[in-house]
């Protein structure tokens, strides 16, 4: 199309599976979902930002369908298409009627969604009739993020605080619990409530948007993370991924972890496989006057504990464990999402 290139900074199909998984650094939970779009979208966002380097507004527009096909589906014949902006993230969803139309039929009337995301993402009003049957319905969500999410999104700011009104600095002592929390569950409200009872603070919470290899968790999944606190809790948002950049950002924190986490904090690979840059990370951690509260739990044939694992000196003594007799709790959020698609199939 004429003058194209003027809107249009480069369009990708990452029609396979395996296209799609290493374009977004990790197999997601499902491959056709909103949160598959929204990561889609993230991806073409960040694109935009290497590609253009003018201040110009940006968007990620992205498409993931399951359509008709030349065999019978189990599942639903569906779309989301997701758009990422500086400003915002959004999502529309469509379940189609199954055998309501031809697969031809159907790529026109998502093609058409995708137009009027494309629409939405310039900051007109979508104008493309989608022509749906009586039972089809089109879902939409939105979150517009405020400007401190933006400017954590686009790296000028490290770290943002959410919560109650109160000091805005990192002062030291407090209490940290640094996890996705996707979803968060009892097993990590237990270890609040007895980290608490053990340090005689209230616990905070620490996000990090970043994941390595993996696209930042958009505005719709920051606020949908943090909600979970309710309004009466802490959180902090930042772009540290590793605990050396989370203690240089809140130097004196005790930080809440599991086992699990405890056991990739002093494992070298890591680090590159690097035994000197793992042990001077450690050594940056505490000269931050940083320690770790550190929970077990059932792992194979048994518990293990904070006293079952070999660490080396500079980590394990800056580590306070928590008994089985007081904490084992086996649950994990990765569990809870893969049973939350097994119910959604059903």
């Amino acid at each position: 199309m004429p003058g194209a290139s003027r809107t249009l900074l480069e369009a990708i199909v990452p029609y396979s599976h395996r296209s799609l998984v290493l374009w977004l650094g990790g197999y997601p939970d499902q491959f056709c979902s909103a949160d598959t779009a929204r990561r889609m979208a993230m991806m073409g966002f960040l694109r935009a930002l290497e590609l253009e380097e003018t201040d110009v507004p940006l968007a990620g527009v992205a498409c993931t369908a399951s359509l008709a096909t030349n065999r019978p589906k189990r599942g639903d014949h569906r779309a989301h298409v997701a758009i990422q902006t500086t400003s915002f993230t959004a999502v529309r969803s469509l379940v189609l009627q199954k055998g309501g139309r031809t697969r031809a039929e159907e790529e026109r009337l998502i093609s058409r969604m995708v137009l009027n995301a494309t629409a939405e993402a310039c900051g007109l009003e979508p104008s493309l009739e989608l022509d749906l049957l009586d039972d089809e319905q089109l879902e939409r969500s939105q979150t517009i993020a405020p400007p401190a999410w933006q400017e954590l999104l686009l790296g000028k700011s490290e770290i943002v605080r959410i919560g109650p009104r109160g000091t805005d600095d990192a002062s030291e002592g407090r209490i940290l619990f640094s996890g996705a929390f996707h979803p968060m569950h009892e097993g990590h409200r237990r270890m609040a409530q007895l980290a608490e009872e053990r340090l005689g603070r209230p616990v905070e919470f620490e996000i990090t948007i970043l994941n390595p290899d993996k696209p930042p968790i958009d505005y719709q999944e920051m606020k949908r993370r943090i909600d979970q606190f309710g309004p009466d809790r802490v959180v902090w948002l930042t772009r540290a991924p590793t605990f050396v950049e989370k203690a240089k950002l809140l130097p004196g924190t005790t930080f809440v972890v599991g086992i699990d986490t405890l056991r990739r904090i002093a494992d070298p690979r890591y680090y590159g496989n690097d035994q000197a840059a793992c042990r001077a990370a450690l050594l940056k951690i505490a000269a931050r006057g940083c320690r770790f509260l550190v929970f077990g739990r059932n792992m194979g044939p048994g518990f293990v504990g904070l006293h079952q694992l070999d660490l080396p000196d500079p980590l394990r003594s800056l580590c306070d464990g928590i008994g089985e007799e007081v904490f084992r709790e086996d649950v994990s959020s990765t569990e809870i999402r893969r049973a939350r698609l097994i119910d959604e199939d059903d």
